[in-house]
Parts: structure tokens; sequence; C-alpha cells
């Protein structure tokens, strides 16, 4: 009896297909960069431009963060989950305390005229300090915001602020940071001390 050879199969097109397949799924995959944080670096001034003037001392809130991942707010030495709330208290001043910032007002589309703190949060870090004490301190300082903010927005509008993002309802995000705006200055680290 004749011994039949087994057939061959033709792998020549094998490579093409799995290249096809390879480009496919390089062209449909999208990668998500939400990484890092949001912040807005200041635009560079022209050397001619005239200074802005001077900010009050009551309307800037100092948060110094040293080598021994100490935290001096307001000269006062605090612990992190304290922040937050001391932050919202400057940033809001509910009660229009004196030490705390001033208060201006401004004309907002759908809430009329209100009063909107002149407040700034100043953050400066040691050459020493950790990278997380620096992103806690960040998070903290962004959770104090966001919260005056959600607040606002059920108030207002019966909704998260979170809500409004999700639904892209821009005119009332708007509104609200203008009501609480975000500013946070943050000096180039050096050697604040222990």
């Amino acid at each position: 009896m004749a011994k039949r050879d087994a057939p061959e199969i033709n792998a020549g097109s094998m490579a093409d297909i799995a290249f096809l397949l390879l480009v496919f799924f390089l062209v449909t995959t999208t990668m998500d960069s939400d990484m890092g944080m949001m912040r807005k670096l200041p635009p560079t001034l022209p050397p001619d431009m005239p200074k802005p003037p001077p900010i009050k001392d009551r309307n800037v809130f100092v948060v110094l963060a040293n080598s021994n991942d100490q935290l001096l707010v307001e000269g006062e030495l605090m612990d992190i989950s304290q922040l937050k709330e001391a932050a919202k208290e400057f940033i809001e001043n509910p009660m229009n305390v004196e030490t705390l910032p001033e208060k201006k007002p401004t004309e907002i589309p759908l809430f009329g005229t209100r009063q909107v703190s002149k407040q700034v949060i100043s953050l400066q870090n040691d050459n020493g300090t950790s990278y997380e004490l620096y992103i806690q301190v960040q998070n903290e300082l962004a959770a104090a915001y966001n919260e005056l903010r959600d607040q606002l927005a059920r108030d207002e509008f019966g909704v998260s602020y979170q809500d409004l993002i999700d639904k892209k309802e821009k005119a009332k995000i708007k509104a609200i940071k203008r009501v609480f705006p975000q500013r946070i200055s943050e000096a180039e680290p050096k050697d604040v001390g222990n």
C-alpha cells in the first residue's frame, strides 16, 4: 500500500491576516489620557506691562509645605486632614469676617448680583517636600473648591456640580465657577525651612 503525504496547509496568507488584525486594533483603539492635574500656567506677561496691584494680606491664604512634610497654614501648623475645611472657610467667608477675604459685588448670569470673594490661595513647597504631600495638598484644595461649587449647584439647580459637568450644562458651570473662581498661586519650590 502506498503511503500518502498529508496535505500541507498554505500559511502564506496567515501573516497578512495577522497584520490586518493588528492594524485594525491600532486604528480602532482609543487611549484615555485623563491623567495629570488640571492646572493652567499663567501667561507670560510682556516686559513693558505694568505690574498688577498688590493683593491685600487678608485676601491671601498662605499654605507652606516644608521638607519635613509639615504643613504651615497661615503661620500655624496644620494637619492635612484639616486643610480642606480651612480652605473652604477662607474661600467662602460666609460671615464676612474682616480677617478673611474681601467680597466684591459681581453680576453673574443665572445668579444676578453675587458677593464674590477676592481670595487667592498661595501654595509654596520646599525643595525637599515629598511628592505625596504635594499631591495631598493639591487634592485637598481642589476638593474645597469642588465642595463649595457642589453645594451651590445643589442649592440653585437641585443637582450636583458633577451632574452639570456630565450633562455639559456650560452656562450653569460657568456661572458657578464665577461665584467660586479657583485661584491657586504656586511659587517655585525653595527652602522654606523646617
